[in-house]
Formats: C-alpha cells, structure tokens, sequence
C-alpha cells in the first residue's frame, strides 16, 4: 500500500496514511501542529502496551527517505498484528501488547517540498530561498526547514555550544541552529509532544553512515549501551558512542529524561539516497525497530 516507487513527498505521506487508517483499525492519527507553510504536522500512535516509544523521520529536508521508511515499518507492523504473524521475528501482536507507539513519520514537510519540488512549493519566498542556496534551483543539498534552520539544531541541550561549534551565522541549507532553541514550529511539536506523553524510549531516523548514536554526555542510562550493541549485531550497523554534538532531539531527549534515546543514520551514500536503497534501508531499520520494542 505505501508507494515506494518515486521520491516520497508530503502529498504521498498524506496519501499513504490515510489509506493505512482506512484499512488498519487500531491506527490512531492526531495533528501535532503545522509547519511554517501551514502543512500539517502528523502523528499515528499504534499499540496499546504501558512503554511509550517514540519514533520520527525527516528532521532533515535531504533525508526524506527516511519518511518512506518509517511508513513501511509502519504498514507491515499494523498488517502483523492484523494477521498474528511475526515482526523482525518476533510476535507483532506482543510487541503491540507491550508497546505504544507515536510515530512522526515526516518532521520537516516544507523541507521536504523544497528539495523534491524547488522553491515553487514556497511561492512567497522563493527569491529568498534561492539568495540562500547561492542562486541555485538544485536543493539537494538542503537540510533546514523554509526558514533556512536545521531543526535537529534547535533544541535546548547545550544549545548555545553547538551554535558556537556549528558557526553558521545565518539562515541557509544546514547546520543553523536559529537565534534561540525552539523557535521553529516543528521543532516545538516534536518538542510538545514529547513532554505531554513523557515517552520511555525515543528514536530519530536519519541519513546517512549505517551507525547508531546513543549517548549524550554521561545522561544516558546504562540500558541505552546494551540496547545500542543489540541493534547493532541485529542491522550489521555500528554502535557509535558520539562526542562534540549537541542541540539533537535526541541530546534534549537523553538529557530530559535519562531514558534511552537513538538517533539511526539509515544507509550510506550522499543524500539524498536514492529509492533503490530502500530495501537495504528498511531491512536495518526493521531490525533496530524490533530491539527498540523489545523487553
């Protein structure tokens, strides 16, 4: 049901999910907020266990594939437990049994517009756009949301540092953070929800370098090291324990909370992958997925 064949846009997400909570009853859906443009910010909750576990996608205009990947995970993890059958080899109606799910599978869908679709999707600042991407029409290489900020750079764990570190000083395609944590709108949903469902587990796919992040400056609990091996033996990716970053969804979510948060880099190559890597992709992702949801 979810259409894997092209670049995947916003119009395709918005497609894709209503067709999965036409056919899969136990999906609930719920708008977050909307994006700068208006677009609105949607989150579908599956199962009906006592740990809450958040997953999103698509912080990062350039790595919308991560979006399709995470409605693919999201399709067969509902028509598994439709049919009793199993999840990266494990009982999906357990996993659902003993997991709530909120999935954001598209954080940043004026980002995502922009890089499939050009500066048109953004008629009102389309000459500016085009004055920070250096003149050109090609935003492959765009990373921020319309406003021209990364929104992983947004939010308030050593916020200040990163910025220091990053030294972009203004609105453009990556790495600026904005002149203050959670000044953007999808940021503040990420950011809202998070605090009002005060989730046990947190996960941000992104792209690119096969590895998973799982620490934060000493806050992370010593769960977080052994769940990170487990994914790694699980996906063949490697388990990496980060230094020098800050101001990630997953830094404030560690940070908040000492509960274990993740950030995945799906694949390798340069972004945006390709559509022909999503079976490779989506293969790793289902196997982290399945240890994230495991006791």
């Amino acid at each position: 049901m979810v259409e894997s064949a092209a670049a995947y846009d916003y119009g395709a997400f918005r497609r894709d999910l209503a067709l999965l909570a036409q056919r899969y009853g136990q999906l609930r859906t719920e708008m977050l907020g909307c994006s700068v443009m208006g677009r609105e910010l949607l989150c579908v909750r599956l199962g009906s266990g006592p740990r809450r576990v958040h997953i999103n996608a698509a912080f990062h205009a350039n790595e919308w594939i991560t979006s399709l990947v995470l409605m693919s995970v999201l399709e067969e993890l509902a028509g598994a437990d439709e049919q009793n059958s199993l999840f990266a080899g494990r009982s999906a109606r357990r996993l659902l049994a003993n997991n709530t799910l909120w999935l954001v599978p598209m954080v940043n869908p004026d980002g995502v517009e922009l890089v499939l679709h050009g500066p048109c999707s953004a008629p009102p600042l389309q000459c500016g756009l085009l004055a920070q991407n250096g003149g050109s029409c090609d935003f492959s290489g765009w990373k921020a949301n319309i406003r021209g900020i990364d929104l992983n750079d947004q939010f308030p764990a050593h916020w200040e540092e990163e910025r220091a570190r990053r030294f972009v000083p203004e609105p453009g395609p990556r790495d600026y953070g904005g002149e203050a944590p959670l000044t953007e709108s999808e940021a503040q949903a990420i950011a809202l929800l998070t605090l009002d469902v005060d989730f046990h587990r947190a996960m941000a796919l992104h792209t690119q370098g096969e590895e998973i992040y799982w620490n934060y400056r000493e806050c992370e609990p010593p769960e977080a090291e052994v769940l990170a091996a487990r994914m790694a033996a699980a996906s063949g990716y490697k388990a990496v324990k980060l230094a020098d970053s800050d101001a990630g969804y997953k830094d404030w979510f560690i940070q908040l909370y000492r509960r274990p948060g993740f950030t995945i880099e799906l694949g390798c190559g340069v972004n945006p992958l390709p559509v022909s890597q999503l079976p490779q992709l989506l293969g790793a992702a289902r196997a982290i997925i399945g240890e994230l949801l495991e006791d």
